[in-house]
C-alpha cells in the first residue's frame, strides 16, 4: 500500500513538472540591450590604418559643396578654403570635434519605459528604410506601398518586443505632395506607437510646422525639443566626399529644435566608394566624420547616431546587394571602428535581396545580422520587416525578425560561467539518482532563465507538422500578422489631441 502511494506520488510529480516544463518561461532571457563587441574583424593596426587614411582625406582633398551658411561656421571651427572649391578638414579640427561629441545620449520614447540608451556596446535593432513597395499580406505579391501600410506596419511593430525604435519602413506613394507626406508620415507615427520613432524631412521648411505637431503630443509648446521622442534620419554627406545642400539644411532645423540626428553615409562599393574593402572603409570613415564635424561645429555635444553604414552592389550588374558576406563583414567592420572611437554606433543589416519568404531570405537575414550584432553594432538599422533588397517591407518580415532577434540577443548573452551553473552537484545527483536531468531543479532553474522558446520556428516531429497542416513558416507569420492587424488598435493620441492636430494639418 504504501508503495503504490508513493509511486502515485511520483507520477503526480512528474506530471507536474512536465506541466511546468511545457509553459513558456517567465521571463525573456535575453532581452534588447545585450553587449556587442566579440566579433573584431579588424586588428588594431588595420584600424589604425583605416583612421589614419580618413583623416589624411579630410585635410588633403577636403569636402567639397559646401553651402555658405555651412561653410561659414566650418570655418569659424578651422576649416581651410582649398583649390577646387573643397575645404579642408585638419586633424586638430576632426579630433577637436570628436572630443565634443556626444558618446552616448537618451533615445526617447514618449512612454519612458520604452525609452533606450544609445552608445557603449549596447545592441538595438529596429527598422529603416523607405520601401515603395509592400508584400501583400493577401496575394503574396508586391504591389506600391501606401499611407494604410505605414499605419499598419506601425502599428504591427508596436507589439513586438525587440524592435527597439521604430523608423518608417516605407514610403506613402499614394501621397504625392512632398509637404503632407512629411506630416502624415509624421502622424501615422504618433498615432501607433509610443516607441522611439524616426522619420526624414524632405525640405527644411518642414521641420518647424511638423515641431508643433509633435508639441501638441508632448504637451505644450517648447515640450516635444526639451525631451525629443523622435530622431531624424539624414545623409547630409553624398558620397564621394561632397555635401547636400537641402540636407545641410534639414540638418540645421533638427538643430535649431534639438531633434537627434542619425547621420547616414550610404556609399556603395565601387561605384560611389572604392570597391576594395578597406578603401571603401576609409572613405566612408572621413565622410561619416564630415558630418559629425558638421554638427558639433553647429552645436556641440548635439545627439547623433555615427551612422556609417557600407553597402555593397554586384559588380556584374550594378544592381544593390543586400545579403552576402561583403556586406555583413562591412557593417561589422564599420561598428567596430565607431566603437573604437567611442562613438555611438548605426549600421544596416538584414537588407535581404530575397522577394520571397524562403531560404535565401533567412540566410541572409541571419548572416548580415548576426555579424552586425556580435561587432557591437548600437543601433542596426534595417533589421526589421525588409526585403527585395530595400525595395519592399513585408508584414510576415517584421514577426520573423523579431523572433530572429531575440535568438541573436541570446547569443549576445554569451554563457555565464559561475559554481553554481558548472552544475557539479547536479552532475553526481543525476548519475547517482534517476541517471537523468529531466525535472532537477537545476534544469528548471535554467529553463527559465537560459533558453528562449521560439513560437514560429517548428520543432515537431514530421508526423505532428503534417497532422497540425503541415504549415511552413511564412504561412504561420501571414497568420500571425492578420490577427495582430485585425484585434490590435492602439489609442496613443486623445481625442483633444486628434482634433488640435487635425484643426492645423492635412491628416488624409
Amino acid at each position: 500500500m504504501t508503495e503504490d502511494v508513493g509511486q502515485k506520488a511520483r507520477r503526480s510529480g512528474r506530471r507536474k513538472r512536465l506541466a511546468k516544463s511545457a509553459a513558456p518561461p517567465k521571463v525573456n532571457p535575453a532581452p534588447p540591450g545585450q553587449l556587442g563587441g566579440m566579433y573584431q574583424p579588424l586588428t588594431e593596426a588595420e584600424l589604425s590604418s583605416i583612421y589614419e587614411t580618413a583623416l589624411r582625406l579630410l585635410e588633403e582633398l577636403g569636402m567639397g559643396e559646401v553651402p555658405d551658411n555651412l561653410a561659414k561656421i566650418l570655418t569659424e571651427a578651422g576649416a581651410k578654403a582649398i583649390p577646387g572649391e573643397r575645404y579642408s578638414f585638419p586633424r586638430t579640427m576632426v579630433e577637436e570635434m570628436m572630443g565634443k561629441a556626444a558618446k552616448t545620449f537618451t533615445l526617447h520614447g514618449r512612454d519612458d519605459a520604452r525609452s533606450i540608451e544609445v552608445g557603449g556596446k549596447s545592441v538595438h535593432f529596429g527598422t529603416g528604410g523607405a520601401a515603395v513597395q509592400a508584400l501583400d499580406l493577401e496575394t503574396g505579391l508586391y504591389r506600391e506601398s501606401t499611407l494604410k501600410d505605414l499605419h499598419d506596419f506601425t502599428r504591427l511593430q508596436d507589439t513586438l518586443n525587440n524592435v527597439s525604435w521604430f523608423t518608417r519602413c516605407c514610403i506613402a506613394t499614394d501621397v504625392a505632395d512632398p509637404y503632407d507626406l512629411d506630416v502624415n508620415t509624421a502622424y501615422a507615427l504618433m498615432k501607433n506607437t509610443t516607441k522611439p520613432v524616426a522619420t526624414a524631412f524632405t525640405l527644411a521648411e518642414h521641420v518647424e510646422p511638423i515641431v508643433e505637431m509633435f508639441d501638441i503630443v508632448a504637451g505644450g509648446p517648447g515640450e516635444f525639443s526639451r525631451k525629443p521622442f523622435l530622431k531624424v534620419h539624414i545623409s547630409p554627406v553624398i558620397s564621394p566626399m561632397r555635401y547636400g545642400e537641402d540636407a545641410v539644411d534639414v540638418t540645421f532645423e533638427c538643430i535649431k529644435h534639438n531633434i537627434p540626428l542619425s547621420c547616414i553615409t550610404a556609399a556603395q562599393a565601387g561605384a560611389t566608394a572604392p570597391a576594395t574593402l578597406a578603401g571603401f572603409l576609409a572613405q566612408s570613415l572621413a565622410e561619416t566624420l564630415a558630418s559629425l564635424v558638421m554638427v558639433n561645429a553647429i552645436k556641440p555635444g548635439h545627439p547623433m547616431v555615427f551612422s556609417n553604414w557600407p553597402l555593397v552592389i554586384d559588380l556584374r550588374t550594378g544592381a544593390f546587394a543586400g545579403g552576402g558576406g561583403e556586406i555583413s563583414v562591412l557593417n561589422a567592420a564599420s561598428a567596430q571602428l565607431s566603437n573604437w572611437l567611442g562613438l555611438p554606433s548605426g549600421v544596416a543589416a538584414s537588407m535581404t535581396d530575397a522577394k520571397a519568404i524562403d531560404a535565401q531570405y533567412g540566410a541572409e537575414k541571419a548572416m548580415t545580422s548576426v555579424a552586425a550584432a556580435l561587432a557591437g553594432g548600437n543601433l542596426i538599422y534595417e533589421s526589421s520587416g525588409m526585403t527585395a533588397s530595400l525595395l519592399g517591407a513585408s508584414f510576415e518580415a517584421f514577426i520573423l525578425d523579431d523572433e530572429m532577434h531575440s535568438s541573436t540577443y541570446r547569443m549576445l548573452r554569451g554563457i555565464e560561467v559561475t559554481e553554481e551553473n558548472l552544475g557539479f552537484d547536479a552532475i553526481c545527483h543525476a548519475v547517482l539518482g534517476e541517471g537523468h536531468f529531466l525535472g532537477g531543479t537545476h534544469t528548471f532553474e535554467a529553463m527559465e532563465r537560459d533558453y528562449f522558446y521560439p513560437s514560429l520556428a517548428d520543432r515537431d516531429n514530421p508526423r505532428t507538422w503534417q497532422e497540425n497542416g503541415a504549415l511552413d513558416v511564412w504561412q504561420q507569420a501571414n497568420a500571425k500578422a492578420k490577427a495582430i492587424l485585425s484585434d490590435y488598435q492602439p489609442q496613443y493620441l486623445s481625442a483633444e489631441q486628434d482634433a488640435k492636430i487635425r484643426e492645423k494639418f492635412k491628416i488624409l
